[in-house]
């Protein structure tokens, strides 16, 4: 007792006559432990009741003890109880509550079972206290357990607390229980009701949620705010706009609408719903907002592609004195990288750290992904290098944000990082982000390797891991296996589909596009805008014009899809590559949309493919204007010229590139050998192997030239004709070829990736060395797959 006493006492030196109640005492303590709100006043209070000797009144021990465990100061509370020699029921009571709601779950329960002990009478408020720790705690096994002391002690038809347990049972996502519960209780308020609403809502069952809601209202309740509250998230998760917007009426005509929860709730449901001009309405209208209005409104608009209004909003947000939160941090990042704004991003990773957000996991996980979406994946890996402790969420952050930044070898060397990491295991969006990578590396010996680990990791059957084993492997060269996967899965999504046909169309078997195509429309699964594109390229890289033509207007007849600029770059492509260059230029001009970038570059290779030298020109000043700073379209116009001996106009371009800066890219051909990766660029003779390659060459061009091959040195001018054959000789992918066939066995399949479009000559030669060696020869330009073999090309010269 003396102990406790010594807590709570100004001074050690402070004693304590034992009588009850000083004479002169005052009631001013009392009166102040009436208006007391926080566990700070009452311990200022506390010296003035020991002072006054009121300590040991039944009465203020009571209100201590409630007031300590109403204030999370359990300890304190402990104390006072400790002290009391004669503990009433309600003592006990009390600082169960306290346990129940601030303390751990097992801290309540070590306490319930001192109350039995002590053989204190269990009220029905005891066992709802501990039954809603279990359920905010998912603990259904001691939720059970406490379900059967609500029934030995006689409150199973208490309506309070059965639908505390109707609650538990809903947190721990037992909801079939949840629902066995509800029906068995003989009399049901609007509590209850709402209990069983918000448990579907909670579970993901919005159909029956809603048909609770209408259940309620024929057993004559009113929804109240908590209802709408419950419901309007379901409408939000499902989509469900034209409920919500039923929702909403009732809420006017029952005047809830000026509540800030429900306003809030309606905000999220349009915002969700993709109805951001009525959220704005709702979010205008109301008189007060908290924090959680302005988060949904700001994360509405940076989920629906306005992000620059997102960022305006939380800008007002500020101005108005509103405290950020986590999720708003993760609202304004998620807006900032759609943006692609690192140095928006920069000045909102400072207001963060002002703050103190900046060590909150998941907000270091937004900020990532935003700066690996603003093209700083370096200050990305900074972050993620300092992070203490490493997520599965974070490992996936970096991971996928070097897989879209190009930087491939990257994440693969993370990848296989986090896989000797003990602390996390890779998850299916682990591998559906690396394995894009694996795609861009185009090495089929690792593409392999990754299938193998997604078998090993059990997610072989993962519906979006095959979707993308299926378009790495034919990214890979590997078109048989990605057709046997495809063909092995129990269920495909349309990206599932449009991966498999834009394997078959870049790998030139546009009619084995066209067929699988035919066969998707057959099925439950529709085409999109994507498995458009994905056709109608396949078309195009295959001649099959008619069929393009077709599709491209089945597109918005049966399918009501409007086509976007790529569908249209792609049907000038279609038509240019086949030699409507005219037809092509018209179909430009009658576009009910603004030409793009991408329509004027198909229009320029195919002037380029058929030597169009007036459309090309026109095509080449359109590019000018909307990308001055790309030199590829110059030299693209410079190769038309050269074609066509205009020389002067060669080096006209020539002089313009140089006065801008501009630079024509390198060719470089990478091939793999033995886990590792051989990088040749045209004309490089850094390579250990470089005497024999250049002597393989020598050799092998004298050879094709007796069957048949001749240097076709149409674009290269200013220089002797033997000069010409030396440079031709000396392409990135010719190098390449020599390099393989050097290191591997007869019969082995050459396998080499480009970056850029391969050349007329290069294609020839290789046509040649194919029917020469009596080797498959696979190669992978910026564009697509040619597979040599004995003296053809898979694209049958239509590239």
């Amino acid at each position: 007792m003396a102990s406790a006493l010594k807590a709570f006492t100004p001074s050690s030196s402070f004693t304590l006559s034992h009588s009850k109640k000083a004479s002169a005492a005052s009631p001013e303590p009392l009166s102040f432990l009436e208006l007391c709100s926080s566990s700070r006043e009452l311990r200022q209070i506390l010296p003035q009741i020991i002072k006054q000797e009121l300590y040991y009144e039944p009465f203020v021990q009571a209100k201590l003890i409630a007031l300590f465990s109403r204030f999370a100061a359990l300890r304190e509370a402990s104390l006072v109880f400790d002290s009391v020699v004669a503990k009433t029921d309600e003592l006990y009571h009390s600082i169960l509550k306290g346990h129940a709601h601030h303390s751990s779950l097992d801290a309540a329960l070590s306490f319930f079972i001192t109350m039995k002990h002590a053989r204190v009478r269990t009220v029905v408020y005891n066992l709802t206290y501990l039954l809603k720790s279990c359920g905010d705690n998912s603990d259904l096994r001691r939720g059970r357990e406490i379900h059967s002391q609500l029934v030995t002690n006689g409150f199973s038809s208490n309506i309070f607390a059965m639908t505390a347990v109707v609650n538990m049972y809903a947190k721990c996502r037992q909801i079939d229980d949840a629902r066995k519960m509800f029906d068995r209780m003989p009399e049901r308020d609007l509590v209850a009701w709402n209990a069983i609403v918000a448990g579907y809502a909670q579970n993901g069952l919005a159909e029956n949620a809603f048909e609770m809601v209408l259940r309620l209202q024929e057993d004559g309740k009113k929804p109240d705010s908590i209802t709408l509250v419950s419901i309007l998230p379901a409408c939000a998760a499902t989509g469900s706009l034209k409920i919500g917007c039923s929702i909403h009426s009732y809420a006017l005509r029952a005047c809830l609408e000026s509540l800030v929860n429900v306003s809030t709730a309606l905000v999220d449901m349009y915002s969700k719903c993709g109805a951001l001009r009525a959220a704005r309405l709702v979010f205008d209208r109301m008189r007060v907002r908290n924090v959680v209005s302005w988060n949904s409104m700001i994360d509405g608009y940076a989920q629906r592609g306005n992000a620059a209004e997102a960022m305006t909003l939380f800008r007002k947000m500020l101005d108005e004195g509103v405290q950020p939160t986590e999720v708003t941090a993760m609202a304004v990042l998620h807006a900032c990288g759609e943006l692609g704004n690192a140095d928006e991003g920069k000045s909102v990773h400072e207001l963060l750290s002002r703050i103190g957000l900046w060590f909150d996991s998941s907000v270091m996980n937004c900020l990532i992904t935003m700066y690996c979406k603003c093209k700083r994946p370096d200050i990305g890996a900074e972050i993620f290098e300092s992070l203490p402790e490493k997520t599965l969420v974070s490992w996936n952050a970096m991971i996928s944000g070097y897989t879209q930044n190009g930087k491939a070898e990257d994440a693969l060397r993370l990848f296989c990082r986090m896989c000797t990491s003990k602390n996390v295991q890779p998850d299916s969006f682990t591998l559906v982000s690396v394995i894009p990578a694996l795609a861009d590396v185009s090495m089929l010996r690792q593409a392999k390797w990754m299938h193998g680990h997604a078998i090993r990791l059990c997610l072989d059957q993962n519906i979006f891991v095959m979707t993308a084993l299926v378009d790495m492997y034919a990214k890979c060269g590997g078109l048989s296996i990605a057709r046997k996967l495809f063909d092995s899965m129990d269920e495909r999504h349309v990206t599932t589909w449009n991966a498999m046909i834009d394997g078959y169309g870049s790998h030139g078997f546009g009619r084995d596009a066209t067929e699988l195509f035919e066969e998707m429309r057959k099925g439950l699964v529709k085409p999109n805008d994507v498995t458009f594109l994905c056709v109608l390229s396949a078309c195009s890289h295959s001649g099959l014009v008619d069929e393009g033509k077709r599709y491209f207007e089945s597109m918005k007849l049966d399918y009501g899809l409007e086509p976007a600029v790529d569908h249209y770059g792609t049907m000038v492509d279609l038509l240019g590559r086949a030699g409507r260059i005219n037809e092509a230029w018209e179909f430009i001009e009658k576009m009910p949309i603004k030409p793009s970038i991408s329509v004027y570059g198909a229009m320029l290779g195919a002037c380029k493919i058929h030597k169009n030298v007036e459309l090309g020109e026109k095509a080449a000043q359109r590019l000018f204007e909307l990308e001055p700073e790309e030199g590829g379209y110059h030299v693209l116009l410079s190769n038309i010229y050269a074609t066509n001996s205009m020389w002067k106009e060669v080096a006209r371009v020539r002089k313009m590139m140089e006065k801008k800066g501009l630079q024509k890219t390198p060719g470089c051909s990478f091939i793999e050998l033995r886990n590792e990766v051989h990088t040749f660029y045209s004309g490089s003779t850094n390579h250990p192997q470089a005497e024999k390659i250049y002597a393989r060459l020598d050799k092998l061009f004298d050879e094709i030239k007796a069957i048949g091959y001749v240097p076709d040195t149409e674009s290269i001018h200013d220089v002797e004709d033997d000069v010409k054959v030396q440079l031709l000789n000396s392409h990135s992918e010719k190098l390449a070829i020599a390099f393989g066939l050097i290191n591997t066995k007869a019969g082995t399949t050459i396998q080499i990736r480009k970056n850029l479009r391969v050349c007329t000559d290069c294609h020839n030669a290789t046509k040649f060395i194919s029917r020469l060696t009596g080797r498959e020869i696979i190669v992978r330009d910026m564009q697509r797959f040619h597979h040599f073999k004995d003296g053809v090309c898979s694209c049958r010269d239509y590239w």
